[in-house]
């Protein structure tokens, strides 16, 4: 079952250390077939250098295990509610990397102060309110992915435009069309995290990116104009007029 979406799963797993992105095996991606309703996820506390495609777990919406035999991630849950109330994305990953966690810690957005973020993040990467005590008690995980779509309920946030969040106290969640632009969005997401770090400690100037930047930047990769890569045809065209 999913053979394919397993070996897709798999590789955007393997990407996480390879990117700097999980130490020990503080991390896990997901992928899901929407067709059948079902995801397949990294088995919870497994090495990366020991995990094999077939180690990987296939779980339904509801979050039930329908194959393999270890246990799933034990953010499942969250992976569960993403997939139920993000009905676009294909894939999840959550990490444990330092620079967004830093954020997390500190329950505050990442800031949009440069084009590289607005490439990928057309706002702020919010951070979630973290759980309360009675949150944690009842349903961590699930709780987790709840509070990720509640804050962009009440934030008016598009989840396709802004592919990632923070759960303050904990760390980040991104999303994409696929696991593995998921990890490509959390790479992204770390590398901003950093570079705006640095920036808040180099000056205390608004260092906020304009909107017409942010929207140059957002939209030449993104949208009907896009014309930013070989995957656009606005992109063959802009080349013409070159």
């Amino acid at each position: 079952m999913l053979e394919q979406l397993k070996q897709e799963v798999y590789e955007a797993n393997m990407q996480l250390p390879k990117l700097d992105l999980v130490t020990f095996t503080w991390g896990n991606v997901s992928g899901i077939d929407r067709k059948q309703g079902l995801f397949v996820i990294k088995p919870s506390g497994v090495p990366y250098e020991e995990l094999t495609p077939e180690d990987l777990v296939v779980v339904n919406l509801k979050g039930e295990v329908v194959e393999g035999s270890r246990n799933p991630s034990s953010d499942t849950p969250t992976h569960t509610y993403l997939y139920n109330h993000f009905p676009k994305i294909g894939g999840i990953v959550h990490t444990h990397s330092p620079w967004a966690v830093a954020f997390a810690a500190a329950q505050l957005d990442i800031p949009a102060l440069n084009t590289t973020h607005a490439d990928t993040f057309y706002t702020d990467v919010p951070a979630a309110d973290a759980l309360t005590k009675a949150e944690i008690e009842e349903d961590y995980e699930g709780n987790t992915g709840k509070t990720i779509v509640r804050t962009f309920k009440e934030r008016h946030l598009d989840y396709e435009a802004t592919p990632g969040c923070l759960v303050s106290q904990h760390g980040p969640f991104t999303w994409g069309e696929t696991a593995a632009k998921a990890v490509y969005n959390a790479k992204v997401l770390e590398v901003v995290a950093e570079e705006d770090y640095h920036t808040l400690q180099l000056t205390r100037a608004n260092s906020r990116l304009p909107q017409y930047l942010l929207d140059k930047h957002y939209y030449r990769k993104h949208g009907q104009n896009a014309y930013y890569g070989q995957d656009n045809a606005q992109s063959k065209t802009h080349a013409k007029r070159k």
